[in-house]
């Protein structure tokens, strides 16, 4: 996971921002995807 990805999941879960939270999940499985990246790295 890129580490601006992290950054700004661990700020949202801080804030307990929803809305971010589903947003940032989202572009991760995204990028998952589109890098076609299958194992798990986190």
């Amino acid at each position: 996971m890129p580490q601006w990805l992290c950054n700004q999941l661990t700020r949202a879960f801080r804030k307990k921002d929803r809305r971010q939270i589903k947003l940032l999940n989202d572009c991760w499985f995204f990028y998952r995807n589109s890098a076609g990246e299958v194992s798990d790295h986190s």
